[in-house]
């Protein structure tokens, strides 16, 4: 496991995994238009409510899976993940009916994709020393993902709604292929543990890692950041289209370029500002990144100034590989994949909040009859949640250097 390939072959995994999700999202509302025979703003709502049952899924699920992972290894879990991805991307092209679509999203929230049993699998073949950088590796492997998938995405639903869903199932079941055929297993025996029910309770295991006095802070640490950076794609579309005038096609130029900044942060710049201020400062500077990024995005008012402040405001992704390997060092070799489903679900949890919660804001803030109309009420509200972050962190903080 000294080959750097298994870690190649994880990444090419989560690059696929991303092209997936990403060849959906051009085309997904026009599929529940055609489903329901609805508007685009009731189409919305019925995508919102997709998104929270997958959300709902993975914060139920999540530690189960992880904690089956713990056991029977990375590589099966992994496979059957991908392959449920699969199914559920084809079940989607197929869909007569809503409901089979609610179906799809129950199939792959339970399996979880592939995100936290590949963090698992990098925690297990990377050193404590190197783990933060390669979860770097992850976010991205995500952003050229989500790069090319919604442009390929695109051009496929012009030959309609239904053809970037079974691109996107093939896409799966060939990335399980690959993992069958070309990935070996991680965990090694010595390093397993029997399965345990009361850890795969999502609430009961979000208890056990926070009873370790710095994982239970840095989780909420997580929750925080996690809730707040959800106000991207909650509102980034509806949000260029207000303030800059954007068209479809410029608000994909947007995603674009972030998805190339997000690769490169998470993909290079983060190794040599780890070497520089090791894992915890690292933290604290994606935090301030973070919160000066979105105050700034609300001051912004011509679009090349935007196009400009995207890379910056992707150099706030620094928090999360940083955060990881913080939390990844401080559990056992056995309860790596323990602590991804619990991710897993804290992650969930943001995911059901965030839409709603921050749509809801912007719905309010650019109503003319409020009397205060602040578009980027948004980000101030998420800018705030960062700051929030910083509190339990200095508790960390100061647990680390007793």
């Amino acid at each position: 496991m000294q080959s750097r390939w298994p870690i190649i072959i994880i990444c090419l995994n989560l690059v696929i995994d991303a092209m997936g999700i990403g060849l959906i999202l051009p085309v997904m509302p026009f599929l529940i238009e055609d489903l329901q025979g609805i508007g685009i703003a009731d189409a919305a709502i019925w995508g919102g409510l997709l998104s929270f049952i997958y959300a709902a899924m993975q914060f139920l699920f999540g530690p189960l899976m992880g904690n089956l992972s713990d056991q029977v290894g990375r590589r099966p879990v992994l496979m059957i993940s991908l392959a449920a991805l699969g199914v559920d991307y084809l079940l989607m092209a197929i869909a007569p009916t809503l409901f089979l679509l609610v179906v799809a999203r129950v199939i792959s929230g339970i399996a979880g994709a592939s995100y936290a049993t590949a963090s698992a699998y990098l925690a297990d073949v990377s050193p404590p020393e190197k783990r933060a950088a390669n979860f770097g590796l992850i976010g991205a492997s995500f952003g050229i993902g989500f790069v090319i998938g919604p442009l390929v995405g695109g051009l496929l639903g012009e030959l309609g709604p239904r053809a970037p869903f079974v691109a996107a199932g093939v896409l799966a079941l060939a990335n399980a292929g690959l993992a069958f055929f070309l990935l070996p297993e991680s965990l090694k025996m010595e390093n397993r543990r029997n399965f345990d029910w009361r850890k795969a309770n999502p609430f009961r295991a979000l208890a056990a890692m926070g009873e370790i006095p710095q994982v239970g802070g840095l989780l909420v640490v997580n929750f925080l950041v996690g809730l707040a950076s959800w106000v991207y794609p909650a509102i980034w579309s509806f949000y260029t289209i207000y303030v800059f005038g954007f068209s479809s096609a410029m608000v994909g130029a947007s995603l674009t370029v972030y998805g190339v900044s997000l690769a490169l942060v998470q993909g290079g710049l983060i190794r040599p500002v780890l070497r520089r201020l090791g894992e915890m400062r690292t933290v604290w500077l994606g935090l301030g990144l973070t919160i000066a990024g979105m105050l700034a995005l609300v001051l912004v008012k011509e679009t090349w100034m935007l196009f400009l402040l995207i890379p910056f405001l992707a150099t706030g992704d620094l928090v999360d590989p940083a955060l990881q390997g913080l939390m990844a060092n401080e559990v056992g070799d056995d309860e790596q994949g323990a602590l991804q489903g619990v991710l897993a679900s804290v992650n969930g949890i943001a995911t059901m909040i965030a839409p709603l919660f921050f749509t809801g804001i912007f719905w309010l803030f650019t109503r003319e009859s409020w009397g205060l109309v602040l578009p980027g009420a948004p980000f101030l509200v998420a800018a705030f949640l960062t700051v929030l972050a910083f509190l339990p962190l200095v508790r960390v903080a100061r647990i680390r250097q007793n």
